[in-house]
């Protein structure tokens, strides 16, 4: 009698507590993603009494606690979800250096949600209080090794190329290159220094809080050297120890070109395959797409991308900057990919410089505590610009900036959008907007039509 008293009551705090039971299944495949892999499936099944409410919330690490999920996904989006059963596919997720996991929660019909949080219409998102079942980890092939969301940049020297990549750990890495065409063997290489920054670096929530912090690996940066004007060149980075990446390929720069073309624009975002605290825009994929198909079609002729501000909209959610740069990453490791710092990177009340009209918008908080730290260290513009914080966290870097490209100049400075100057070196100039020595000001000087801008509209 005891015993089976002692049965019950541990079976009923068991229940209580949200822990799987061996009645529901769910599995995750294949346990081990390699760059070719461009799926998960998602697969459960012996779930009774299910509601259109039950959901797969996604995590990383697997040590997160249930209300830090990445996002969800309803189980009513498989056609044979009534049954108790059935299957989702995931799209390709980025390496985040931590395998993933998923838990399956039950989400009764009419059940309030306990969680605090409200996504960005402002409804309730949920409070993952009743675990149903866990699938096994998920995990990249060499995760954390590999160098990840490869993107080049100009230095201030016209015969060199910089390249930024992400690994889990701050070991030796290496920068090869070389003319495409001419032997590997036969190619330069260029030690890279590593850089990264903690959760305490971060101004306030979500940006430091549990939810919002992932850590951001290591960015490396490396520079091609002596480089011959307009010739393309092949680069892989890594090492033997911990691997290469692929190769990829990029014209080096002209300054005597007759024509740069230059594709231009501004809150480009990030798009994910899953629901999580705001809506993501799918259209940065069609942007992506048609400027990949405009620079294939563009053979070897020089390009510059100029991403005008307000880069990846993360807002404070870490591993939205993951997927950013996996998603641009076709584009930014074969064509320089520059930017400039915008409201959502580094807006904040506690900040010395704002937008004026920043706090009626959105409280001055633009940036989700990330306070353009995350900016900072994930790109490398030309020059050295920089705006000491004052919290002891790294500078605020990559706010201004200049390059030659054929017969222009090109000048950045703070504010976004629309913050490019176009400056033809042997005419006048055309100008619009407010005094440039002003932070967080937009202008913009065009002339004549010697360098050709291209983007195309989000659709």
């Amino acid at each position: 009698m005891h015993c089976n008293v002692a049965f019950l009551f541990l079976l009923v705090a068991h229940l209580a507590a949200g822990e799987p039971t061996s009645t529901t299944t769910l599995t995750a495949a294949p346990a081990t993603l390699t760059k070719s892999d461009q799926a998960i499936t998602l697969q459960w099944s012996n779930l009774t009494s299910p509601s259109p409410l039950d959901y797969v919330a996604i995590y990383s690490p697997p040590s997160s606690g249930d209300l830090d999920y990445l996002g969800f996904l309803f189980l009513n989006a498989s056609a044979s979800w009534a049954t108790g059963s059935g299957s989702l596919t995931l799209p390709r997720l980025p390496d985040l250096r931590a395998p993933y996991q998923f838990r399956l929660f039950r989400w009764p019909p009419g059940e309030r949600s306990k969680n605090t949080r409200v996504d960005q219409g402002g409804d309730p998102l949920p409070d993952a209080s009743r675990r149903a079942a866990v699938s096994g980890n998920v995990a990249y092939q060499g995760s954390g090794a590999r160098p990840t969301q490869l993107h080049l940049a100009f230095t201030d020297g016209a015969d060199e190329m910089r390249v930024l990549f992400v690994c889990g750990d701050d070991g030796r890495r290496f920068v090869r290159y070389g003319p495409t065409g001419l032997r590997e063997e036969q190619w330069e290489e260029s030690l890279t220094e590593a850089r990264t920054y903690d959760r305490r670096h971060m101004c306030d929530y979500p940006a430091n809080d549990s939810v919002g912090w992932r850590h951001p690996g290591f960015v490396f940066d490396g520079v091609m050297k002596g480089l011959q004007p307009g010739r393309r060149y092949s680069y892989k980075v890594g090492s033997d120890s911990e691997g290469w990446s692929e190769t990829y390929s990029f014209i080096s720069r002209d300054t005597e070109a007759d024509e740069t073309v230059a594709f231009l624009f501004g809150d480009l975002g990030t798009y994910v395959p899953y629901n999580t605290y705001f809506q993501t825009p799918l259209e940065s994929l069609s942007t992506v797409k048609w400027i990949l198909r405009d620079l294939e079609a563009l053979g070897d002729k020089p390009a510059i991308i100029s991403h005008i501000g307000d880069i990846s909209y993360a807002k404070g959610y870490a591993w939205l900057w993951d997927h950013f740069f996996e998603q641009i990453e076709p584009i930014a490791a074969n064509t320089p990919y520059h930017v400039c710092i915008g409201n959502h990177e580094y807006d904040w009340p506690s900040q010395p410089w704002k937008p004026s009209w920043a706090a009626n918008i959105y409280n001055g908080k633009d940036s989700g505590g990330e306070c353009g730290i995350p900016y900072s260290i994930k790109f490398r513009m030309p020059g050295n610009s920089s705006f000491p914080t004052g919290t002891g966290a790294p500078e605020t870097r990559n706010l201004y900036y200049s390059f030659d490209a054929e017969s222009n100049t090109i000048h950045r400075v703070p504010g976004s959008p629309a913050n490019v100057h176009l400056k033809q070196r042997d005419q006048g100039h055309c100008s619009q907007g407010a005094d440039d020595s002003a932070p967080g000001t937009t202008l913009c000087e065009t002339q004549r039509d010697t360098c050709s801008v291209g983007a195309h509209p989000q659709v």
